[in-house]
């Protein structure tokens, strides 16, 4: 099972994220045909998105990321929900590029390092927050930290991580957000910032069969950490046909009239699940006239 698992440590000067995301991750390679760097990518991104998504308030707010950069993976997007629900997709799904000089998976040259991550949160105001930031590396979770610190002057360290098998399935998914408030002791954070150069990779870890609730232990068990609450996670769209209706009468009446005269017929895919919607002539032409009467 997917979950994240939200904690405190040293005092409630240290908020913590912790998650496991192999299932959720598979689901998504298996929904979009993820080539291996382009479900690193969207692995990391979709982590992210389910780790800041639970910290909102409310159980209609929702979280975007929008990873926009100069690579060949394109625009990566990933919607999350407070009840642990998380869509996405990548421009580019099967991107095929060679390791990098490590010998890992080079999401870095694929979504490239000129670029902004948009982070949109929508909590049931007139208007929905929107922060912005340069990307500093195209690995993500560098630039997830870097958001944090230029839009929410939040200090954080970032691990996420997706380890492909050769199969083109998911072998282990996962990360943790670790942010430290004002009041936090120095000692405390200099012994954590030793730990994080001494862990292993997070991906590593959850392959191990770490546990969230372990991989935070492992980082903050010795400073007073208490578990707070865990949200089960899940790959998981909410599309529907009244939703693709709406698309096709935001068209407007002429560009509908054009595909009920030239085509006869509809097909709309969802870009987060590649669900296919079939509209029929009868149906287009119900549409417009609703259309119409507007």
């Amino acid at each position: 099972m997917d979950y994240v698992v939200r904690g405190i440590a040293g005092n409630g000067s240290i908020r913590v994220f912790s998650a496991r995301t192999t299932g959720l991750v598979s689901k998504a390679a298996e929904v979009h045909g993820l080539y291996p760097v382009a479900a690193a990518a969207l692995g990391r991104v979709l982590t992210a998105a389910g780790m800041m998504a639970v910290d909102m308030k409310n159980s209609d707010n929702v979280l975007s990321i929008i990873v926009k950069g100069s690579g060949p993976l394109g625009n990566i997007v990933s919607v999350a929900k407070v009840d642990g629900t998380i869509k996405g997709y990548v421009d580019n799904p099967q991107l095929d590029m060679p390791l990098n000089e490590k010998g890992k998976l080079d999401v870095g040259k694929a979504v490239g390092r000129d670029g902004k991550i948009t982070v949109i949160k929508d909590l049931g105001l007139k208007e929905p927050y929107v922060g912005q930031t340069d990307l500093v590396s195209g690995e993500i979770g560098e630039d997830i930290a870097n958001y944090f610190w230029v839009s929410e002057q939040q200090p954080s360290a970032v691990a996420l991580g997706v380890i492909v098998n050769p199969d083109l399935t998911i072998k282990a998914a996962g990360g943790y957000i670790i942010q430290p408030m004002p009041d936090a002791d120095p000692d405390v954070i200099a012994s954590l910032e030793r730990k994080l150069t001494e862990l292993p990779p997070v991906s590593a870890l959850i392959n191990q069969d770490h546990t969230p609730e372990q991989i935070m232990d492992l980082l903050l068990g010795e400073f007073d950490l208490k578990l707070l609450d865990s949200t089960t996670l899940e790959f998981k769209c909410d599309c529907n046909r009244e939703r693709l209706e709406r698309v096709i009468l935001g068209m407007g009446k002429e560009e509908l009239s054009d595909i009920i005269n030239n085509e006869g017929q509809a097909e709309l895919v969802c870009h987060y699940c590649n669900t296919k919607y079939h509209f029929n002539k009868e149906e287009l032409e119900a549409l417009l006239r609703l259309a119409m009467q507007r």
